[in-house]
C-alpha cells in the first residue's frame, strides 16, 4: 500500500457545538475528494484530540494540514505554517500541532512542511449544534481546502498561508 503524499488531520469533537468543524470539514473533503479523484492523494485523520501517536501519520509525507476550530481566531480562519516545538503540557493527551511535529522530530527525523487550518467558533458547550456563523466559516475554509488539495506543493501553500485571504 501507498502512503498518501498528504495528510490531514482534522480535530474536534462532534458532540461540542462549534468544535465540530474539524470532523465536518473531513466529512466533506473525504466526499469532496472520492468525486474529483484525489483520493489517493490525501489520508484523512479525525480524532477529538491529537495525539503523541499522530506524529507516526506524518511518516513519508510532502505535506500535513492539521484542522481545528478556535475561540478567537479571526473570522472566518487562519491558515499558517506550523513548526516543531516543545509543547510544556505535562500530559501525552490534546498536544498542539506543533507538539506533534516535535515528537516526529524527536523519534523519526525531520516531519514533512505541515500547516494549521483554524476556523472560528463561536459556542462549544457540550451538546450544542454547529452555529450558524460556524457554518459559514466553514464554507469559507472548504473552499480554500479544495483549493489546497488541488495543489498540494509546500511553495503554494506558503503563498496562500502569506497573502492571508480569505472570505468573510
Amino acid at each position: 500500500m501507498t502512503t498518501a503524499p498528504l495528510v490531514i488531520f482534522a480535530v474536534g469533537n462532534p458532540s461540542r457545538g462549534d468544535d465540530a468543524i474539524g470532523p465536518l470539514l473531513g466529512e466533506r473533503l473525504t466526499a469532496w475528494l472520492a468525486a474529483e479523484g484525489l483520493s489517493g492523494q490525501c489520508e484523512l485523520i479525525e480524532d477529538f484530540q491529537l495525539q503523541i501517536e499522530h506524529s507516526l501519520d506524518l511518516c513519508d509525507r510532502r505535506l500535513a494540514l492539521f484542522i481545528d476550530a478556535g475561540s478567537g481566531t479571526p473570522a472566518p480562519y487562519t491558515f499558517q505554517r506550523s513548526e516543531a516545538a516543545t509543547d510544556f503540557a505535562h500530559t501525552t493527551h490534546a498536544l498542539k500541532p506543533e507538539a506533534v511535529l516535535q515528537v516526529h522530530v524527536q523519534t523519526e527525523g525531520q516531519p514533512p512542511p505541515a500547516w494549521v487550518l483554524c476556523v472560528r467558533g463561536e459556542q462549544f458547550e457540550l451538546g450544542a449544534a454547529l452555529s450558524p456563523t460556524a457554518e459559514k466559516h466553514a464554507a469559507a475554509a472548504f473552499a480554500l481546502l479544495t483549493t489546497l488539495c488541488r495543489n498540494a506543493d509546500p511553495a503554494i501553500w506558503a503563498e496562500y498561508a502569506a497573502s492571508g485571504q480569505r472570505s468573510a
